[in-house]
């Protein structure tokens, strides 16, 4: 079976659905599939070996912006499109975020879920020449529900079945203006219908959009997110730092809550009751993350405390790993309702337990996989009360560790939700 996955890319830092496409397509492979990821809008960036290779990237982010903002360059022949879409090009746009306006990226994200409608009918038609010659997909799947415009057009020249993963759009729609907002949700509402199969990525999610969206109930499906474990099976037995290390790994900016940590380890600091206890802090970020970081940094020295915090922003696989596994506890206290977090795979599979807020997903994988504890959402109080009980109980972090590994070693290998992938395409 030919399998094309088209993701969004980042550009400038590792993004976990690019990651999580690009394990899937990798896992289909060795199943006996032809596997290809298709970026989209900007290059990926990727701690595995790459499943795309030299597919072609669509949609080129420049093209996008400057094909929405004027009409002239629906017009422009291929040469110049190509030039636009140039890495090196593309790779600066990365580096320096914030091109639009709110409303401009109302206007942008409407245009683009208007598929063959909208201001981009120039490079989906693109796509679809590319779809239609030697690449023809028994199954094209679509990574996220904010590139569901291109479903129609797809269902309509191509004989594939059209599948699209969902994972993590509510938030971004709802950030947009109105009209926009309600507008966004409708498009991708009557788009939808083009569809052959919703891949959730939790149930909790999968019932949030179905409902949001107005989608039909019966082609949703739920796959929980799997990553590959090669690198972790193998790992010594782990033993619990020395000092006690609370960490995080996820974006670096305030939708995951590292203010909250911060705050919650500087309470814990204040009450002594865990001596000599540490903060490590890692994960993507880009400019736009530069400010709210800094402000965390000088949070952390006005209480003189610098120096047992430590900060490693975008760390390749194997130092992801390393870091893990030099961890008591991990916690990303989440403010929105997110979808999965593939960081609490990657911390069960090194034996490390977490601390999640009791809403969006973390009840259901922590009910799963029973490796952590939940607190309060947005609560500093709660999040240090429930740090400094597990901290204060090794044996109880080894064993929610242990039995958080032993869960994901047997569900949630990349392989399995390849097998889960197939069931539901085939």
């Amino acid at each position: 079976m030919r399998i094309v996955i088209l993701t969004a890319g980042t550009g400038s830092y590792y993004c976990g659905t690019c990651m999580r496409d690009n394990a899937l397509a990798l896992a289909l492979r060795k199943k006996g599939h032809d596997a290809v990821l298709v970026p989209l809008y900007l290059p990926l960036m990727l701690d595995e070996p790459s499943a795309a290779e030299d597919a072609p990237l669509f949609y080129g982010g420049v093209n996008v912006y400057l094909q929405h903002v004027s009409s002239l360059f629906r017009k422009t022949p291929r040469w110049l499109d190509k030039f636009f879409d140039s890495p090196s090009l593309l790779k600066m746009v990365a580096n320096n975020t914030g091109m639009t306006t709110p409303e401009q990226l109302g206007t942008l994200t409407l245009s683009t879920l208007q598929g063959s409608d909208g201001n981009q009918a120039k490079e989906l038609a693109r796509m679809g020449e590319w779809l239609n010659g030697d690449t023809q997909a028994d199954v094209i799947c679509i990574s996220n529900a904010l590139l569901i415009g291109i479903a129609p057009y797809l269902k309509q020249k191509t004989t594939a079945k059209i599948v699209c993963t969902l994972q993590g759009e509510d938030y971004f729609l709802d950030s947009l203006p109105e009209p926009y907002k309600t507008q966004c949700w409708e498009m991708l509402s009557k788009q939808g219908q083009s569809v052959d199969a919703f891949v959730a990525v939790s149930q909790y999610y999968g019932d949030l959009m179905q409902r949001r969206a107005n989608l039909p109930k019966e082609r949703v499906h739920t796959l929980y997110n799997g990553i590959a474990l090669e690198g972790y099976r193998n790992l010594p037995e782990r033993t619990l730092p020395h000092p006690p290390t609370i960490g995080y790994l996820a974006r670096l900016n305030p939708l995951k809550g590292l203010h909250t940590l911060v705050e919650s380890y500087i309470a814990l600091r204040n009450r002594n009751t865990i001596l000599e206890v540490r903060l490590h802090i890692a994960g993507t970020k880009n400019s736009a993350d530069d400010a709210y970081l800094k402000e965390l940094e000088a949070r952390i020295a006005s209480e003189g405390l610098t120096e047992s915090v430590m900060i490693q922003p975008n760390l390749s696989r194997d130092k992801k790993i390393e870091f893990l596994r030099g961890l008591s506890v991990l916690s990303v206290p989440a403010t929105y309702g997110e979808s999965f977090g593939l960081y609490l795979l990657e911390a069960w599979a090194c034996g490390v337990p977490v601390v999640q807020p009791r809403h969006a997903a973390f009840p259901e994988l922590l009910g799963i996989t029973g490796g952590g504890e939940l607190c309060e959402p947005d609560s500093v109080e709660s999040l240090t009360n429930t740090l400094e009980s597990l901290l204060k109980q090794p044996e109880r972090l080894q064993a929610l560790g242990q039995k958080g590994q032993k869960i994901v070693f047997e569900q949630f290998d990349v392989a399995n939700m390849a097998e889960g992938f197939l069931k539901i395409v085939q």
